[in-house]
């Protein structure tokens, strides 16, 4: 299993396949989004589970380009109800071009994603449509609860890990089990590599929450402390909310429920009240837990030793990340 050879096959059928034409203005906007790279995280796991059970990933680069073309329209259409600036240090579809273009050209995503999955045949075709409709489905589920959290003052934790598995890891671990369709998987090994991805996602975004924080503002790519500028109800905000008291309680509440001068304060004061409440140990304990439970599903799944153990790796690779 080579990571750089899955990548390079990978970006090269990427810039085959997505090209800019008439009109331009639709297109152009698609190629600029995926261009700005990322870490191609999904795609990959589409071609590690088809290597993983040894059939030839290439098979997979149409599947590994819808998951692609999907999440970065995701993305696209979060950036304009974010009113984000920004989208990995460049400007935003909208901000680039407008409103308006961003949503036709991440409706054309959207179909164009559906499009390269017609080149599987019969049965994969249907399994695989099935798969990634729901996914769709289940993504959108996720943003709305989201952005439905943001006008509420009661989420719990259960809530919010809801939430984050259908925002992030239902993609995950599509990319998993479409590659396990592809190969031809029984459907107990397709099911065992849903949850290892629905564990792992899980993970992922427990360590995005955490890093949002507390990571380091060389690599992490992103704002250090955005989150608590934006007032996100992440983990660690709700699991400090149920453990402060007193003055404590009442310092954070009032960071989340007034607009504030001193950012710098605010984030400052913020992080060391997650990490007096005891939110900081009780997120990298999660973290430890999902990412446990994702490997410990693997044990079930026939493939070889030496595929579960790069598949691990991988695991490992990513809840090893500083960026």
């Amino acid at each position: 299993m080579d990571l750089s050879n899955f990548r390079q096959s990978f970006l090269a059928f990427l810039e085959k396949e997505v090209t800019v034409k008439e009109p331009v203005s639709l297109y152009k906007p698609v190629d600029y989004i995926l261009q700005l790279g990322g870490k191609r995280v999904r795609p990959l796991l589409v071609l590690m589970s088809i290597d993983a059970f040894g059939k030839d990933y290439k098979q997979g680069l149409h599947a590994a380009l819808a998951i692609e073309v999907f999440h970065n329209f995701t993305l696209l259409h979060d950036d304009i109800m974010d009113d984000a600036p920004l989208r990995r240090g460049q400007q935003t579809v909208h901000e680039k071009w407008d409103v308006n273009t961003a949503i036709l050209s991440g409706d054309a995503m959207m179909i164009l994603a559906n499009q390269y999955l017609e080149v599987y045949d019969g049965a994969i075709y249907k399994k695989l449509m099935q798969l990634f409709q729901q996914t769709a489905l289940e993504v959108c589920e996720g943003q709305q609860y989201d952005m439905d959290f943001e006008k509420r003052m009661d989420v719990t934790i259960p809530e919010y890990i809801e939430m984050i598995k259908l925002k992030t890891s239902v993609l995950v671990a599509a990319a998993l089990k479409m590659g396990a369709i592809i190969a031809g998987a029984s459907d107990e090994d397709a099911t065992a590599f849903y949850k290892y991805g629905l564990n792992l996602g899980l993970a992922f975004q427990l360590q995005d929450d955490y890093l949002d924080a507390f990571g380091d503002p060389e690599t992490f790519g992103k704002q250090i402390g955005g989150d608590i500028i934006e007032n996100k109800k992440t983990f660690l905000v709700l699991k400090a909310e149920k453990s402060l008291q007193g003055d404590d309680l009442e310092l954070f509440q009032n960071y989340y429920a007034n607009d504030v001068d001193n950012i710098d304060q605010k984030i400052n004061d913020v992080k060391l009240l997650f990490e007096k409440s005891g939110a900081v140990q009780a997120i990298k304990q999660e973290i430890t837990d999902y990412t446990n439970k994702a490997f410990k599903v693997l044990d079930s799944v026939t493939i070889s030793e030496e595929a579960k153990n790069q598949l691990i790796a991988f695991g490992n690779y990513l809840m090893g990340r500083k960026a």
